[in-house]
């Protein structure tokens, strides 16, 4: 598999905490507009561009788009963003609390991704590929890294971690908590080194970040249609993402809340759930499963612990067998009218991190009528997933830490 070095543009030392930003889609426009207001030099002005207009502005528009390029050129010509001088790989390690992942940023190939060898286990939407496209091509940057992940193998780990060991050149923690450390490797043997370990990996499979990916590649090819002497070597044929170590990820649970019972009165909808699941008070409140195929319910200030019966799914069957299927087939669909929870908008997801109490709160505020608590899906059943070229159900898995936006761009 080809991982390639490249020039990263990144903040001056004394900088990056004030540039480097959260992925554009896991905040709102109002709370990087306010963070913005507080700190100038925030990456959202570059992916979230409208937080540079007032609030009526076209968010999709290309003078909106092409007012984050302009800002993104500022910053590089002001030096509060410096272009490296000759092309690198990026050692990066997050650590939030005793958990830590230890991973690299560099390029890689929209050919690999378009020939199937960076594997998916999303669907994308074609208007959220069309969007983060045109940000690439008007941007012409990618300034948000794709989350990869390949199958652990000791030598190419230890040939990563090895690099650790030297000074870092960013070494901070955010206010969330989380703990950034990065490294420049740009020695010619050593950026060699790392290009061949990695030739004898078979696959790479996207974590997070399945958008950004098929918009890099569709970008590629409008580039390359713009392009009369295209000769596949060109940056944009390349996108930015981290790689890590399968083993060394943490995916958390991908909870749910639900607007209503589909016209149905609590105990009959609960009398529906005994079809399928053995009900039981819950151990404890608020109630996070302890295993696969188990799940927490909160509803009327009460939580449930339900467990999947034998015959609600399949388990021979990767996609089936995932709790996160199991919910959707056996509960959501069939007894509350979810047909499509990538759509309807009577349900919402909730990421672990927020913690179950999120879900109680929600509940018991009046926004939402009942909640369930998910087991996180494991990293084993991705890659099961992805290695049989099928689908997850939508919001799945939850990755953390996530990746900051602004701490290594590439500049096409």
């Amino acid at each position: 598999m080809v991982v390639r070095p490249f020039k990263g543009l990144r903040p001056r030392e004394d900088m990056v905490e004030k540039v480097a930003a959260k992925p554009y889609d896991v905040v709102t426009t109002e709370e990087a507009r306010k963070e913005a207001e507080k700190n100038p030099y925030t990456f959202y002005r570059v992916t979230r561009p409208e937080i540079n207009f007032d609030s009526e502005v076209d968010t999709q528009s290309d003078e909106v788009i092409l007012k984050g390029k302009e800002i993104l050129e500022m910053f590089q010509k002001e030096g509060v963003m410096i272009l490296e001088d000759k092309p690198a790989f990026y050692i990066y390690r997050e650590t939030m609390g005793d958990y830590s992942q230890i991973g690299i940023y560099a390029t890689f190939s929209t050919k690999e991704y378009q020939e199937g060898k960076i594997k998916k286990h999303e669907l994308t939407r074609k208007d959220k590929e069309d969007e983060r496209a045109k940000h690439v091509q008007l941007l012409k940057a990618h300034a948000g890294p794709v989350f990869l992940m390949y199958r652990a193998k000791p030598e190419v780990d230890e040939l990563i971690i090895k690099h650790t060991e030297k000074t870092p050149v960013y070494d901070y923690t955010d206010d969330s908590g989380v703990h950034h450390t990065l490294w420049v490797v740009k020695d010619e043997n050593e950026v060699k080194e790392i290009e061949e370990a990695f030739k004898n990996i078979n696959a790479f499979y996207i974590a997070d970040g399945h958008h950004r990916a098929a918009a890099a590649a569709r970008a590629a090819e409008a580039f390359a249609k713009e392009n009369p002497g295209h000769t596949g070597k060109e940056e944009y044929n390349y996108f930015l993402a981290v790689l890590f170590p399968h083993n060394q990820l943490n995916i958390l649970d991908y909870n749910r809340v639900v607007k209503d019972l589909n016209g149905l009165g609590e105990e009959e909808f609960i009398e529906k759930l005994k079809e399928k699941f053995l009900i039981e008070d819950a151990p404890e409140s608020p109630y996070k499963p302890q295993t696969k195929h188990e799940f927490g319910m909160y509803l009327s200030g009460k939580w449930y612990k339900l467990t999947a019966k034998k015959g609600t799914y399949d388990e021979n069957d990767v996609v089936s067998s995932l709790d996160v299927s199991i919910l959707q087939e056996n509960l959501l669909k069939p007894i509350l009218g979810i047909e499509n929870p990538r759509t309807d908008k009577r349900i919402s997801f909730v990421g672990g991190i927020k913690g179950v109490k999120e879900l109680q709160r929600l509940v018991d505020n009046g926004e939402f009528k009942v909640a369930f608590s998910m087991y996180p899906t494991s990293i084993e059943e991705l890659l099961a997933v992805a290695d049989e070229g099928k689908i997850m159900p939508p919001k799945s898995t939850w990755f953390e830490p996530k990746l900051k936006s602004g701490l290594v761009v590439h500049l096409i």
